[in-house]
Order: C-alpha cells, then sequence, then structure tokens
C-alpha cells in the first residue's frame, strides 16, 4: 500500500471524526433544549437540520473514502455505490439549502421593524419546519437520477469508466441524460448560492449602515469591535464564504477530473479532503455564534450571536 494513500487516509478519519463530533454536539444541544422544555428558536431548528445534513454527508463519503485511501477497492457493490451515492447527494443539496434557509432567516431577522418586513418577520419562523420538510422532498426528487450514474468496481480501461470515486464506476448513459442531469443540479445549486449571496450581502449593508449611525452618536471613542451586529457579520460572511469559495473549487476540480486523460491521484486525494472542509468546519462555527450553544458548552466566549434582535431605530 502506497504511504501517501496512508497518510491521506488518517487525514481524511481525522476530518471526519472532528466534523462528526460537532455536528453530534449541535443535534445533542437541540435535544438538550427539547428535553428541557425550553423555547425552541428558528435558529435551533435550522442548526439541527445542518447538523444532520452535515453528518449524512460526512458518513456517508467518508467512510468508504477512508476505506479506499487504506487499499480497498472492492468493497462496495453495485446496489451499495448507488445507495451511498444517493445519499451523499441528497446531503449535500440539504446542506446547501439548510446554510441557504439560514441565510436568509438571519438577513430578515436584522432587517428594519417597517410594515415592509414586519409580515414577512411574523410569518418566517412558521416557515421554517415547512421549508426543512419541502427541501427533503425536492433533494429527494432532484437526487433520483444519482443511482443510474454509477455501478460497482469495474476494471474497464474505458474512457467510459471514470473512476472518480475509486471504489465505484460512473455508468454509460445517454449524452442527453447527463446533460439534463447536469442543468438540473447546476440550476439548484447557483440558484441556493445566489439567494445566499444576495442575503447576505444585504445584511452586510444594512448592518454597516446602522454601524454608521451609532458610531457616530457614541463618537470615535467608540469601538466597533465591541458591536454585536459587526461580530454577526462576520460569522455569516464566514459561513457563506465557506461555502461558496468550496463550490467554486468542487467545480473546478471535478471539471477537471473527468475531463483530463492522465491518473492525478494527488489532486484526487485532495480533492477528498476538501469534499467534507464544510461538513466539518461549519458546525463549529455555529456553535460559536448561537448564544444557547454557548450555554450548552457552560463556557462564555467572546463571539457573534445569530440570535439577533431586530436592529434598533429603525
Amino acid at each position: 500500500m502506497d504511504s501517501t494513500e496512508i497518510i491521506f487516509g488518517i487525514l481524511i478519519l481525522l476530518e471526519i471524526s472532528f466534523g462528526v463530533l460537532g455536528n453530534v454536539f449541535l443535534l445533542l444541544g437541540f435535544i438538550f433544549l427539547v428535553s428541557a422544555n425550553k423555547k425552541i428558536k428558528s435558529s435551533d431548528l435550522i442548526l439541527a437540520h445542518l447538523a444532520v445534513a452535515n453528518t449524512m454527508t460526512l458518513l456517508s463519503k467518508g467512510i468508504p473514502d477512508i476505506l479506499s485511501a487504506w487499499g480497498m477497492r472492492n468493497f462496495l457493490g453495485d446496489i451499495g455505490c448507488k445507495t451511498l451515492l444517493y445519499l451523499y447527494r441528497l446531503s449535500r443539496g440539504l446542506a446547501i439549502c439548510t446554510t441557504c434557509l439560514l441565510s436568509i432567516f438571519q438577513a430578515v431577522t436584522v432587517s428594519p421593524s417597517t410594515s415592509q418586513w414586519a409580515g414577512l418577520k411574523a410569518k418566517l419562523p412558521k416557515s421554517i419546519t415547512p421549508t426543512c420538510l419541502l427541501s427533503w422532498i425536492l433533494n429527494l426528487l432532484v437526487d433520483v437520477t444519482a443511482p443510474i450514474l454509477v455501478t460497482g468496481p469495474q476494471n474497464s480501461t474505458s474512457r467510459q469508466t471514470v473512476n472518480i470515486l475509486k471504489y465505484c464506476s460512473s455508468t454509460s448513459i445517454r449524452a442527453i441524460t447527463t446533460l439534463v442531469n447536469a442543468i438540473v443540479l447546476s440550476f439548484r445549486d447557483l440558484f441556493l448560492v445566489g439567494l445566499m449571496s444576495g442575503s447576505s450581502g444585504y445584511m452586510v449593508l444594512l448592518l454597516h449602515r446602522h454601524h454608521r449611525q451609532v458610531h457616530h452618536l457614541h463618537g470615535s471613542g467608540h469601538s466597533s469591535r465591541e458591536m454585536p451586529e459587526v461580530r454577526a457579520v462576520r460569522c455569516v460572511l464566514a459561513l457563506v464564504t465557506l461555502y461558496i469559495l468550496l463550490y467554486v473549487r468542487e467545480t473546478i476540480t471535478l471539471s477537471v477530473l473527468i475531463n483530463i486523460r492522465s491518473n492525478l491521484p494527488l489532486l484526487l486525494n485532495t480533492h477528498m479532503i476538501l469534499t467534507f472542509t464544510f461538513s466539518a468546519i461549519s458546525p463549529f462555527l455555529m456553535i460559536l455564534s448561537n448564544r444557547r450553544m454557548r450555554n450548552f458548552r457552560k463556557k462564555n466566549l467572546p463571539v457573534c450571536d445569530t440570535d439577533l434582535s431586530p436592529v434598533p431605530g429603525k
């Protein structure tokens, strides 16, 4: 077995373990709030849903990638490959939907308390659960084509077999089917990334304007770093920027791996590690940005709070 493969397997194992622990902690915090009969906020439900999606991503693809990196290639059959790819695609879709929902929820929360936003602010918390359920239904339908794209490992050296997953192979399907599938998935991802970027950009502009007003009222002696809205913007920007950068990186890397004719094991292994970055890091960003989760940790960290109240003075 190649020592490089062993190292990559260890790195993936550490990343998966790190991410699963963070997401499980988010779920335990949510269960603790429920068991303690405390009021469940909309943001708590969104975070729990994101933790479920992240955990599915880490386990459905992480464990097979670890086994593959450690030299096992034929541990999955045709059904196993189809099932794991479907679960991974489903969890990936749920993650982008939930991240977009969180960004929109925060943007509406910090929006001015005017008649234009009052109705939406009142309705949005009641729409969180139906929206999460709808995201499951839509992604289950959108990703239903995933099982037909792969089969079990094959020894064929034909260009029709692309072993991007190492332990599974792609099937030979009609070009029109591949094109339609790519268009549907790309439209979903780009639409949600656009909503995510727009809502985050709106919140940055809104809180920046509020910060300037407060800074003017308090004078130059007031430190902007102490303002909670500034810390909140940092958390939202960190989460959204992380997802967008990783999404662009994944798109470019997959295009290279599919179209290039030579074997690039280093690029493939690096792609495997970076695939789990968002699912592994995002729970810790959310833990640090949620006051109730910090209380669950019994620590008082000077970080941002996602449970922002409407900006005063609007």
